[in-house]
């Protein structure tokens, strides 16, 4: 086939121009002749028309342009060939013997066919043996691009016409047969010359070949459509004649576009009825495959073709495990693996998720398949470091997914050995991708994971986002996307359950070994989880007790607090010295309520410790001051000694404050220490005195602080703040708490607010009013509290 010259571009639409022109000018003297029944000179243009297909200057892109002008003419003269043997002018038999005079191979044979279509209609000779008849007499055009539209043709005129059962054709029992092999042959020939075109021409020009050779491609699979249709071609036939013979023609040919292409019309042609029914004779071609064929694509195809139609049909199942479609996809797989050596690590990947989807959908319920599936890509990876093409990484992230959610569930998947196996070929960063899809996949559907064991499976399956990988630094890491990372470990922490009490303890552990590896970045967020988590089980077991003795250890909060006490001190070395302090005074306040004095103290003990030597911030120590003053103030199992010792500390680290006004604040909240309305409760009027004397002093050394430094003297909102401390206890009934004293602190807060170096200010300014309002409606209100307020005056 000659090619064409470079910068032929124009010259082909030249040529293309010139045919059409040969055809139409032929075609119009052919027109002429037939008008007048002048079958002699019909025949002789129409044969001119035809020669203008035996150029080899077009490409098939043009080239099918002017074939389909000649298909037109074509038609039409069918159209007088019938009508000329209908009224007797001459006969199909002897028109069928003229035709072959024609002077030209090519005009001939289009003419042959042409006629043979009137021949066979005419049903004065049986189909099998004129189709016989013309198939034969193609093999006399070997040129690949003439023949190929050649046989086309006869394809296109045969196809309503073959011997096929309940067809007006339909000869004896054998018909049949005659048909399939008359489509087989022309598929063969047809295969061959379209093979042929590759291995034509300057090897430069193999690409453009190789291009022009897949715009044909249909001209040759047309042929598995039309067998596709025959009503004869049964199961038994497909299994025994028509299938060996297109994969003896798909195998020998050797070409691998051809190979690629003629498969996957095999799986889209036919129906996947007979695909299951010949599975192992179909999986057996692959193997024989060129091996740069893309297998993977067509196996892939057919996989999720069959999976469809189990989906589809479910009362077709019975029929894949009778044929054993899984374990002859598996071997299949395997021995194309094995045959094409050079096949790239993402291309087995492929194969095994394709069949990975099969065996979720047709067998979801034997996970063993699964395992396999697995354990198979496992044996392909061995001897591969960490996956470095993002493709297969893609694939394997794609082959871990599915069951997640196949089974909805995280537990299941926990079930086979071989996930983790699998995972350790993922890189660090997709191994982090894939906790997280395993960590929404249970947040997703609410799987509660309830064992020691599956946790233990689980945290190994997530070790990429609870501790740094083989020496691997979270630096580059955006911080947005770690603490993303880090909260839904977090989260997950919460959803691991267990009623049974010993159980959960052994969780908490578990959980605990695994975090506590997790680094100074990570503690923070997860410890926190941890802890309440545990806190949670300390609440169910509240009021138990017991020594903590002997190998299996009875789950009593001494235990879980033990637990507790060590995550919190690793929190607190990384250092997180804010956080830990507020999870101690958590456990201590969990410890009071299970009147566990000695634990609750420790707990004080290492808050206040945390206070001393790791809070430098005033900020920090300010509110770590009054979330301490909070919690204790809620204690109620420290004896006389114990809780002197704490508040003792406490208003000591409160009157130490950087600030002036936070020391009066945090003193003054000490009031609350020394007096609590619980039953037993302390009541100790004279400390809350003089912890509301010594916030007085505090904030009057402000004031002349604030007078020394700024030329004024501030505002008096400290004396205000001080004033409702005062009103509060007095209502409680603190007897050291009288009238006379809080008159007289009115009377402080006037006279401050009308001195010289006073600056007014407009909230400080409402808040006294309100105070005063406050006392006011006391009054109106009447009762005990009212009478105690009478002798306040305001005014």
């Amino acid at each position: 086939m000659k090619m064409l010259p470079d910068g032929g571009a124009d010259d082909e639409e030249r040529w293309l121009a010139e045919g059409i022109a040969g055809v139409q000018q032929n075609a119009f003297y052919m027109h002429r002749a037939l008008d007048s029944n002048n079958l002699k000179d019909a025949l002789k243009y129409s044969a001119q028309m035809l020669s203008e297909l035996r150029t080899s200057r077009l490409s098939p892109h043009k080239y099918y342009d002017l074939y389909m002008r000649a298909f037109d003419e074509l038609r039409k003269l069918e159209m007088f060939f019938r009508e000329e043997t209908r009224r007797g002018g001459c006969s199909v038999v002897d028109l069928y013997e003229l035709v072959q005079h024609a002077g030209n191979v090519l005009p001939r044979l289009y003419l042959l066919c042409t006629v043979g279509s009137v021949y066979i209609k005419s049903k004065e000779a049986p189909a099998k043996d004129v189709l016989k008849d013309l198939v034969e007499m193609c093999r006399g055009i070997q040129h690949p691009l003439r023949g190929l539209f050649l046989r086309s043709y006869l394809s296109q005129i045969s196809r309503d016409k073959l011997p096929d059962i309940g067809s007006e054709y339909e000869g004896d029992a054998d018909s049949i047969n005659d048909a399939v092999e008359f489509v087989l042959q022309n598929f063969i020939e047809m295969n061959k010359l379209w093979v042929r075109m590759q291995h034509q021409g300057p090897v430069r020009e193999k690409e453009k070949r190789g291009k022009e050779r897949n715009e044909l491609r249909d001209l040759v699979g047309k042929n598995l459509h039309v067998l596709s249709q025959i009503e004869g071609v049964d199961l038994d036939m497909y299994k025994e004649t028509v299938l060996p013979r297109i994969l003896e023609q798909v195998v020998n040919c050797k070409d691998e576009l051809a190979q690629f292409y003629l498969m996957d019309c095999i799986i889209q042609v036919f129906p996947d009825e007979y695909h299951l029914q010949t599975l192992e004779t179909l999986l057996s071609a692959f193997p024989q495959l060129q091996p740069n064929v893309d297998i993977k694509t067509v196996l892939s195809q057919l996989m999720d073709r069959l999976s469809s139609y189990a989906a589809a049909s479910p009362e077709v199942l019975p029929e894949f495990l009778q044929v054993e479609a899984f374990a002859k996809f598996s071997n299949a797989i395997g021995k194309v693996i094995e045959a094409q050596v050079d096949m790239p690590v993402v291309g087995a990947v492929t194969l095994y998720v394709s069949l990975l989807t099969f065996t979720l959908r047709v067998h979801p319920d034997r996970l063993d398949y699964v395992d396999q599936v697995l354990g198979a890509c496992v044996k392909k990876l061995s001897g591969n470091a960490k996956l470095e093409d993002s493709r297969a990484t893609k694939q394997i992230v794609a082959l871990l997914s599915a069951p997640l959610e196949k089974y909805s569930n995280i537990v299941t998947a926990l079930e086979l050995s071989n996930y983790p196996r699998v995972m350790d070929y993922l890189d660090n960063s997709t191994t982090k991708v894939m906790a997280l899809v395993i960590i929404q996949s249970i947040m997703k559907n609410t799987t509660c994971i309830s064992t020691s064991d599956k946790i233990e499976a689980l945290f190994d399956l997530i070790k990429g986002l609870i501790k740094d990988m083989d020496g691997a630094q979270d630096d580059e890491l955006d911080d947005e996307d770690f603490k993303e990372e880090q909260n839904s470990v977090a989260r997950l922490i919460h959803m691991l359950h267990n009623d049974d009490h010993e159980e959960m303890l052994k969780i908490l552990c578990t959980v605990q070994k695994h975090i506590l590896q997790g680094g100074p970045q990570r503690l923070p967020f997860t410890v926190p989880s941890l802890v309440f988590s545990a806190l949670k089980l300390v609440r169910r077991l509240q009021g138990q007790d017991g020594d903590v003795t002997g190998e299996e250890v009875p789950a009593t909060p001494k235990k879980i607090f033990q637990i507790l006490h060590q995550s919190i001190e690793a929190l607190s070395c990384v250092p997180s010295p804010e956080l830990a302090l507020r999870l101690y005074l958590q456990c201590a306040e969990a410890a009071n309520d299970c009147d566990l004095e000695p634990v609750a103290y420790e707990f004080f003990t290492q808050a206040f410790i945390l206070y001393e030597e790791e809070i430098a911030d005033s900020k920090a120590q300010i509110t770590a001051i009054h979330l301490i003053i909070g919690t204790l103030q809620r204690m109620n199992i420290f004896g006389v000694e114990n809780r002197d010792t704490l508040t003792h500390k406490t208003t000591g680290y409160s009157a130490k404050l950087l600030k002036k006004p936070d020391q009066c604040r945090a003193v003054y909240a000490c009031s609350h220490l020394f007096w609590t309305d619980d039953q037993d409760g302390i009541m100790d009027g004279e400390r809350v005195l003089l912890c509301l004397k010594r916030a007085l002093r505090i904030a009057n050394a402000a004031q002349q602080m604030a007078n020394v430094t700024r030329g004024s003297s501030g505002s008096v909102a400290l004396f205000i703040e001080i004033l409702n401390k005062y009103l509060y206890f007095f209502e409680k009934g603190i007897p050291e708490i009288t009238n006379t004293v809080i008159q007289d602190l009115i009377e402080l807060i006037r006279t401050e607010k009308q001195s010289e170096n006073n600056v007014a200010d407009p909230s400080t300014e409402a808040f006294f009013a309100s105070t005063l309002r406050y006392i006011e409606f006391q009054k109106q209100k009447g009762g005990s509290i009212g009478e105690k307020y009478e002798q306040i005056k305001t005014t």
